[in-house]
Order: structure tokens, then C-alpha cells, then sequence
């Protein structure tokens, strides 16, 4: 698991300027690396999936969840101005509607990141980030529809990354 992010990364890396705008194509590719090799199936998932720890159930259809994909792309495209206010929409949504069978969250974390990157802002770990605190934050934008928490904690990972890997 740890090669496939590694080989994610090295993609978004060297495609950077691709991610200055999303596709479906561009979020199934950087998904597809995440989980090659772990027996998970790659493309939009087919069937319902359950979240641990939420009454929120996703999206069970697949034109449903194509749907609200490219209603995601359209927005972040079109929509949001400002590279943060993207990558955080773009991580809490793949997140929310759950698109793929399995690894949704890792995608959606480096998906953010590659909107950063593309714009000249620095990635964020989530290292510092108490496990409980991201699930928390997860799942009240689930719920809610609430990002304020999330929001917070993406602040707090930037801040950290700044002052942790750009030292001068």
C-alpha cells in the first residue's frame, strides 16, 4: 500500500499541471494506482458500501454515483476560485459520495494534494492529525454536511507543513 502512494505521488509529481483541473478519468487513474495490486476493484463501485462509525450510507447506484462525480468536477472546475477551497471540497466529496470500492479516502487525501501542488502550494501529510479527529471531522460533514470542522483541521495540516518541511 505504501508503494502504491508512493507511485501516486511520483504521478501527480510529474503531471502536476494536469490536476489544475479534474476529470473523472484523472480521479479514477490516481485510484487505480492507489489500490493496483490489492484486490480491489478498480473504476466506480457497482454496489453499496457501508462507512464504519456513521449512519451515513452513500450512494448504492452506479449512474448515481457517475452523477454526482462530474457534478464534483464541474464544480471544483468551475465553480471554486481559490486552490484550498478546492482541495478541500475535492477531499471532503470523493470522501462523501464514496465512488470506488475501497480506498476512497486515500484518494481523496492525494487528489487534495495534487490541486496544491498544481497551484504552487505545498501538500499536506495529515501526519500531526489525531486519527480521531480526521475520523470525527469525516464524519460530520457526512451528517451535517458541516465542513467548518474539517476545515479547521486542513488549516492546521498546512500550517504544520509549512513550518515542518519549508524551513528556511
Amino acid at each position: 500500500m505504501i508503494l502504491n502512494h508512493k507511485k501516486a505521488l511520483e504521478y501527480i509529481i510529474g503531471n502536476r499541471n494536469e490536476f489544475k483541473n479534474l476529470t473523472l478519468r484523472k480521479i479514477e487513474d490516481i485510484h487505480g494506482l492507489i489500490v493496483d495490486g490489492l484486490s480491489v476493484t478498480k473504476g466506480l463501485r457497482k454496489k453499496a458500501v457501508g462507512i464504519t462509525g456513521t449512519k451515513y450510507r452513500p450512494l448504492d447506484n452506479e449512474h448515481q454515483i457517475r452523477e454526482m462525480m462530474e457534478k464534483t468536477v464541474e464544480v471544483v472546475n468551475k465553480k471554486l476560485d481559490d486552490p484550498f477551497s478546492k482541495a478541500i471540497f475535492t477531499t471532503l466529496m470523493i470522501s462523501y459520495i464514496q465512488p470506488f470500492e475501497d480506498g476512497n479516502k486515500r484518494a481523496s487525501r492525494l487528489l487534495g494534494n495534487a490541486i496544491l501542488l498544481a497551484n504552487n502550494a505545498c501538500p499536506l501529510s495529515y501526519r500531526s492529525v489525531n486519527e480521531a479527529d480526521y475520523k470525527k471531522a469525516v464524519i460530520i460533514f457526512y451528517e451535517q454536511n458541516s465542513a467548518r470542522f474539517f476545515k479547521e483541521l486542513f488549516i492546521e495540516q498546512f500550517k504544520f507543513a509549512v513550518s515542518n518541511y519549508f524551513l528556511a
